[in-house]
């Protein structure tokens, strides 16, 4: 049997160091401008902004979701904060390595992979491939799976998209009711400056959340929606190319399409092995 294909699994995953750098920078240039200016850190702190922001934009994005979207919501974030387990260069060694073993031992002797590997997809293509489906049903199985894995990535990236929208909004309706509240108790012309920059605090907020987090969110996300169906359209390739019986190399020329010309700079240095076969290990790396 091949070496097991595994894909890191989230409770393993590492956080993503561009999400939360990115973060951190651009908050903290807004901090070192805020000081350069001469301004204070209390300037900017306004609870009833805060709330009026938050709450504002969770409530109207809250209405639009299902049951099912809010309870799917903090794996969608952690998909944005942690890195991406996607390997595609991991896979294509793996799927190169099978079609050699099929060609020498069957598609039945598969099966023990098929078992052994933790990507359900892959496990499922493999099962396919290996039960004697016709191609095209293959192609169309898959290529189902794949259209409704879209779908749902698309819905978590438009909930992000959706508060990145309502959060400037709700900054100018926390705006308006702070001017409406100034205006209905200011007794000089001397309290109207300090009083309409406090109440500018809420646009300021509802800007910052949905161009520093939001819309970033939903950028992120659309990043790792976009690896994602291009590991499975690798392994769709991939699957009937060995369902096929196409020679190894013409597997990895198949597959090598996907990637960027760094990625093809680096598959070279990449190794796959066999338990209890030295031959294969010896023909990938010639």
């Amino acid at each position: 049997m091949l070496t097991g294909y595994t894909r890191n699994k989230p409770s393993n995953s590492r956080t993503d160091a561009t999400t939360v750098g990115g973060l951190l920078i651009g908050v903290g240039c807004l901090l070192i401008a805020l000081w350069l200016e001469g301004g204070h850190l209390q300037q900017l702190v306004n609870v009833p902004a805060a709330i009026i922001v938050l709450g504002g934009t969770f409530g109207a994005t809250l209405i639009g979701l299902s049951a099912q979207q809010l309870r799917d919501l903090p794996r969608i974030l952690r998909q944005a904060l942690v890195i991406s387990p996607v390997d595609i260069l991991h896979t294509i060694r793996w799927l190169v390595a099978l079609s050699d073993k099929a060609r020498r031992e069957g598609l039945l002797a598969l099966e023990s992979d098929a078992n052994a590997t933790s990507d359900e997809f892959l496990k499922r293509a493999l099962q396919l491939a290996i039960d004697g489906t016709d191609p095209e049903l293959v192609r169309d199985i898959l290529q189902l799976e794949i259209t409704f894995l879209e779908e749902r990535h698309r819905q978590g990236e438009q909930i992000f998209t959706s508060m990145g929208g309502y959060a400037p909004t709700m900054g100018v309706l926390g705006t308006v009711m702070g001017l409406i509240h100034m205006m209905s108790r200011i007794e000089s012309p001397s309290q109207m400056g300090p009083a309409i920059a406090t109440a500018f605090v809420a646009t300021l907020y509802g800007v910052s959340f949905a161009n520093l987090l939001f819309l970033p969110i939903a950028s992120k996300l659309r990043a790792r929606h976009a690896e994602e169906v291009l590991l499975r359209e690798v392994i769709v390739e991939g699957i009937l190319a060995i369902q096929s019986g196409e020679n190894p190399r013409i597997v990895e020329q198949r597959l090598r399409a996907f990637l960027s010309q760094r990625q093809k700079r680096a598959l070279p240095a990449l190794r796959w092995h066999t338990h209890d076969d030295q031959n294969t290990q010896e023909h990938e790396a010639a």
